[in-house]
């Protein structure tokens, strides 16, 4: 560009973007992946008329999407082991065995322990979600309950496990742009994290318990499921298999790799005359449920490469957007102005906080909204001298929690197609998403649990 892009100007382009997808996916119910495309051409031909040349554009549209090129590949898998685990009856199982376990009054809020303890193990909000999530959600649709309440449960425990495990993505990359210990981070973390757990824990008994649940039905889905799965102990081997691979820090793609290669031998030990074209069928367009019931159908019915191709098409677009936002300086010249003027703890995490939602919001990829506000305020955090513990945890509070909140988002719409319920129907009821800035907020203003470096307050 010949000029500059300057504060004025990138905060009106920031307002335009934000008002064509909120008022098309909010106002009137669009589905975000065309709105997204109009803001990809509006930012097109502005940065054209500002001087840019076409191969700049296509710079920034190529280096935005390099981002999530290994997230995109994991979407692909998960879609092809949601059809292969729903057939061979993982996640029937998983089903039945908490229709067993699971007290109907209790139900909601042990959907958000369990999906925080899983979560917490394998270190991946979108694996919790889109295996055991899948088999708890339809044990919810089964007992009537709210399936947006059921939905932003599974979802918030999903998050809190992968904030506070040592194997996720999120958490590494938060430390690392922070430059804190690890393990000292997840350890800080828990001055935010362990209140919104509480207060949320606190919500989904007294939501679960005000609503009416029909545990009558659990019996006839649990009859049906058995009549039509293989309903078995050794349903748990994937399920254990993926804990190990956490276990022993084994990337995502070759635990999801070793993972479909088990459920496939699983489902050929099932059903010796599968055949290989419709093994292939199954992981292409996903499982197809012709059971008696038809809710257990419309529940079972998912999965496949194919099923997640809507995501990926949203990721592509948002993540295009995001690149030419900050390829042409958009996001950082909306924010150095307010670096510069932030001189308290209470006052810098604040607006720490609203950069990564405000990132999430005009990107939705999460793990730029925990690098951009990092690099844009760690000199800022540094000089009032606070730890890098508190910028770490403020980038984990403010960026990749938040994702999950944002139709447009990567995990938000993840989250969406995997369980079926729109982003804006479950997001009142994602309660650890919600609280866990507000209480990152008020350690700054109050000092409570705000780290200092070398444990000298200023």
């Amino acid at each position: 560009m010949k000029k500059k892009v300057s504060f004025s100007e990138a905060i009106i382009i920031l307002i335009i973007l934000l008002a064509i997808l909120g008022f098309s996916v909010i106002k009137f119910g669009l589905s975000p992946e065309v709105p997204v495309l109009f803001t990809v051409c509006f930012l097109t031909f502005w940065a054209k008329l500002r001087g840019a040349s076409w191969e700049d554009i296509q710079n920034g549209i190529k280096e935005g999407i390099g981002v999530a090129i290994i997230p995109i590949f994991i979407f692909i898998l998960i879609g092809a082991l949601i059809g292969l685990w729903i057939k061979g009856g993982i996640i029937p199982s998983i089903m039945v065995l908490g229709f067993k376990l699971i007290n109907g009054q209790f139900f909601v809020p042990s959907v958000f322990i369990v999906c925080s303890i899983i979560g917490s193990a394998i270190g991946s909000g979108f694996t919790t979600i889109s295996t055991v999530g899948i088999a708890l959600f339809g044990i919810g649709v089964s007992m009537n309950a709210n399936p947006a309440l059921v939905a932003g449960a599974i979802i918030s425990g999903a998050v809190f496990g992968d904030k506070m495990s040592p194997l996720s993505d999120s958490t590494n990359l938060s430390s690392a742009v922070a430059e804190s210990e690890l393990f000292a981070h997840i350890k800080n973390m828990m001055w935010s994290t362990i209140p919104a757990f509480v207060i949320s824990f606190i919500l989904y008994w007294v939501l679960g318990n005000s609503g009416s649940m029909d545990v009558s039905k659990i019996e006839h889905t649990s009859r049906i499921l058995s009549q039509n799965f293989s309903i078995s102990w050794w349903a748990s081997l994937p399920i254990l298999l993926m804990i190990f691979c956490a276990w022993r820090k084994i990337p995502a793609i070759p635990t999801l790799f070793l993972n479909i290669v088990l459920t496939c031998i699983m489902i050929f030990i099932q059903s010796p005359n599968e055949s290989i074209q419709s093994m292939t069928d199954l992981i292409m367009n996903g499982f197809v449920a012709k059971t008696s019931d038809k809710s257990v159908n419309a529940l079972l019915t998912r999965g496949g490469i194919s099923s997640m191709m809507g995501t990926v098409a949203l990721i592509i677009s948002t993540l295009s957007l995001g690149g030419m936002l900050m390829k042409f300086k958009i996001v950082q010249s909306a924010m150095d102005p307010l670096v510069k003027k932030l001189h308290k703890p209470g006052s810098l995490i604040t607006v720490t906080i609203l950069s990564g939602i405000g990132i999430n919001l005009f990107v939705g990829e999460q793990y730029l909204s925990v690098i951009l506000p990092g690099r844009a305020f760690k000199i800022a955090f540094d000089k009032m001298g606070l730890s890098p513990l508190a910028l770490s945890r403020t980038l984990e509070d403010g960026g990749s929690v938040i994702n999950y909140l944002i139709p447009w988002g990567v995990a938000g719409s993840f989250a969406a197609s995997t369980l079926g319920v729109p982003v804006l129907t479950f997001l009142p009821f994602v309660f650890f998403s919600l609280l866990s800035p507000v209480f990152s907020i008020l350690s700054g203003f109050t000092g409570i649990g705000l780290k200092w470096a070398n444990n000298n307050k200023k």
